[in-house]
This record gives C-alpha cells, sequence and structure tokens, in this order.
C-alpha cells in the first residue's frame, strides 16, 4: 500500500534542547512493506532521499491525530524514535485507507490481508511536487496512456484536434482554467459543470452548435467568471443561460447568433461583452439593465427601429393560461417540467416585463425602440463602418394602455 502526499517528520526532542521544527513539509510517497520477519515497517521516500526512511509500525505506534482527515491531514506519532509523522494534502479516501492499514500493522493482526508494497526507492516522478499548470500544443505530444495530474489547477489543450471533452479532465477537481481553444470540438457533456472550482472556460475555435442547459443550472452558476465562446457555430443561447451569474467577461464572436440570451440584463457582474460578427438584428429588452466597462456588437446586422412598426399579440380579453402564468412569474412560483408542460416552461422563461412593471408571457405588444449603447457601457466599439453607436432594443408591452402611453410620450418628444 503507499500514500503520495506532503509529509514532515518532525522530532519531539527538539523543543527540549531549546530547537524549533522549521515546519516545513516535502512531498512524499510512504510506503507500507514487510521486511523479512521483522513485521510491517513505513517507508516514507522524498525527492531529496528517494531511498527512503524506514520506521517500524508493530507495536511502535503511541497515538494516532485524525481531527482533520476529512482535510487530507493527520498525524502518525511513534514510540521509538520519538517522533510525530505530519501528513497533508492526501487524498482523502486514500488517507483514510493508509490509516486503518497502519493501526491493523501496528497492532500486528491480520497482516497477512494488507495490501502491502515493496519497500525500494521512490520514482523521481512520483515524489515531485504537485504540478498546477500544464499546457498541451500539439496532438504527439497529447497524453494517451497516462492521466493528467490530479493538482492542475490550470489546463490547455489546444490544436490537438479534439473532437470531444475528454473524460479524464473532468476529474480534475481543483481545476480553475480550462482552455480547450483551436480544437474541432461539438459537444460539451453537462459534467463539465462538476469542476466546481472553474472560473474560465476557453473554448475559442471549436465547432461547437450549442451549450447545454445543464451547464446553466450546474455548479458554474457560482464558479465560471470568464467564458470565451468565439468562432463556433452557435445559433442560440439556451434561455437558463443568465443563471451564470458570476460571469464577468463573455466572448461570443464570429459565432451564428440570431439572439443574445432573453434574459442577459440578470448577468449583474458582467463587465466585458463581445458579440461581434454575428447575426443580431435586435437586442433583448433586458440589454438595458447590463453596466458593462466595455461592449464590441461590430459587424451585426442591427435592423432600423421604429415604434410604429409593432407585432400585435395581444388577446382580450386575457386567456386563462395567461393570467396564471402572469402569477406564477410575478410570485416567483416554483415551477419545472415536472410540475407543469415543458411548452409552458418555455414560455415562462420567456416572459416579458413592461415598463409599467407588470410581466406578460404570451400576450403582449412588442416593438423595438434604438438606444445608445453608451448608457449601459463605458466604451463602445462602433456598431457599424459609419461611426454608430446605436442599436435597437426590444420593448413589450402588457397591455394596449401601456402601448399607447408609450407612444403619446414618443410623439411629445418629438413635437419638442
Amino acid at each position: 500500500m503507499q500514500l503520495r502526499c506532503d509529509v514532515e517528520v518532525v522530532s519531539r526532542w527538539l523543543p527540549s534542547v531549546g530547537v524549533r521544527s522549521k515546519g516545513r513539509s516535502s512531498r512524499a510517497v510512504l510506503s507500507l512493506g514487510r521486511l523479512a520477519e521483522r513485521g510491517v515497517f513505513l517507508l516514507i521516500c522524498t525527492a531529496r532521499h528517494r531511498r527512503g526512511a524506514r520506521y517500524k509500525l508493530q507495536q511502535n505506534i503511541e497515538k494516532f491525530f485524525t481531527r482533520f482527515v476529512e482535510e487530507g491531514k493527520a498525524t502518525v506519532r511513534l514510540k521509538e524514535p520519538a517522533i510525530d509523522i505530519c501528513l497533508s494534502k492526501a487524498d482523502i479516501s486514500s488517507l483514510k485507507s493508509f490509516l486503518s492499514a497502519a493501526r491493523l500493522a501496528h497492532r500486528g493482526s491480520d497482516t497477512d490481508s494488507l495490501p502491502l508494497s515493496a519497500l525500494g526507492p521512490a520514482r523521481a516522478r512520483d515524489v515531485e511536487k504537485p504540478k498546477k499548470k500544464l499546457s498541451i500544443l500539439s496532438k504527439k505530444d497529447y497524453p494517451l496512456t497516462s492521466s493528467f495530474p490530479y493538482s492542475l489547477e490550470q489546463l490547455q489543450v489546444s490544436y490537438c484536434r479534439l473532437t470531444r471533452v475528454d473524460l479524464r479532465m473532468l476529474s480534475l477537481r481543483v481545476l480553475r482554467r480550462l482552455d480547450l481553444s483551436n480544437n474541432h470540438i461539438k459537444k460539451l457533456p453537462s459534467t463539465i459543470g462538476d469542476l466546481s472550482c472553474l472560473a474560465e472556460l476557453i473554448l475559442h475555435n471549436n465547432q461547437l452548435e450549442s451549450f447545454g442547459d445543464g451547464l446553466c443550472s450546474s455548479t458554474l452558476q457560482t464558479s465560471l467568471q470568464h467564458l470565451d465562446l468565439s468562432q463556433n457555430q452557435l445559433k442560440v443561447l439556451p434561455a437558463r443561460f443568465c443563471q451564470l451569474q458570476q460571469l464577468v467577461n463573455l466572448k461570443l464572436d464570429q459565432n451564428k447568433l440570431l439572439w443574445l440570451p432573453f434574459h442577459i440584463g440578470r448577468l449583474s457582474k458582467l463587465r466585458f461583452l463581445s458579440a461581434a460578427h454575428n447575426q443580431l438584428t435586435v437586442l433583448p429588452a433586458s440589454f438595458r439593465k447590463l453596466c458593462l466597462e466595455n461592449l464590441d456588437l461590430f459587424g451585426n446586422r442591427f435592423a432600423q427601429a421604429s415604434a410604429l412598426e409593432h407585432t400585435m399579440r395581444l388577446t382580450f380579453p386575457l386567456t386563462l393560461q395567461e393570467l396564471a402564468s402572469r402569477a406564477v412569474v410575478e410570485l416567483r412560483v416554483p415551477h419545472g417540467p415536472h410540475v407543469v408542460p415543458l411548452h409552458l416552461c418555455h414560455q415562462l422563461d420567456f416572459s416579458k416585463a413592461c415598463d409599467c412593471g407588470r410581466v406578460c408571457v404570451d400576450s403582449f405588444i412588442q416593438t423595438a425602440v434604438s438606444i445608445n449603447l453608451h448608457l449601459v457601457a463605458h466604451t463602445v466599439v462602433l456598431v457599424d463602418n459609419m461611426g454608430g453607436t446605436e442599436a435597437p432594443v426590444q420593448k413589450h408591452f402588457c397591455s394596449l394602455l401601456c402601448y399607447c402611453e408609450f407612444m403619446d410620450g414618443c410623439v411629445q418628444r418629438d413635437l419638442r
């Protein structure tokens, strides 16, 4: 049995002679093995001492300190020599198994059933410091037989012609930055959402056609801050995309987007938005709620906004379904496919807000108004080659009265 972790061996005699421990741990491999007829020994190998130091375990352990075992930490106190073996940064399940085996070795019972190892020198790669950053920039360097270091916090795999995300990457629980740019990935597995520490996801220049709903409902909601989906084949983003409320930087350039996420205004922390060279004709109504530092919408096909051109989807009187749907949204009643039909969930996800503050779901009047993008962003890249910084934004009205009041206001402004 072996355990890879950080180890510090502290002599309990040092304080009595006025010497303090330096408190420095080293990466090590701990092995439990039998040494001839002398019983089970513990071998500790480090980078400086790969042959290792041996310590007898049978009837030689004074105490186990396991209060912080759920954090990957423990201490084994030996009687002879008088030392404390302090373990840290260990895999929790492996540490528990190792401590259980050490207890059995100490008692001297059932040692024949222990998964013992050979007490030989450790390999250099086993005692190196945990690797936190790895970049693979060609297909020939891609690991096919070996796994990715468990300790990685940053992983870049580019120009490797990947057509899917390697599931081995999704076991890297401390990964904070994943760069899979310049590959041929068409679909993302929902299990990317299991990377609870992931703050940056770079998918620039792939062949993505969708961004799954499951990713928007995963732990990425509380961790993801930087998302780069530029140069892909995206036409739409899911309604629940705006549940990724920690996003600060969003790049959507050079896709085939027909519209931006309907509730994009809910991304209150978003500061950098780039969606240049798409097929946008109008911006969603909630776009006006954004507070950006930098905005780039160059190269889209924005239509000319006119409040007189409207879409009438208002029914008189309002249907019972519309009344109920408005009440569900306004009262924030929880809903989902397990409660109401899927098509109703979709309508509720795309509920609109009228200027009067009320909600409309499937019955409304829709028009578009032109706004200066400097109202939502400090720095604006020109929308077109003519030096414009205005773009059309959708506007919805819950009733004919609200629409007429808006039109009266427009007429009065024009008369001035």
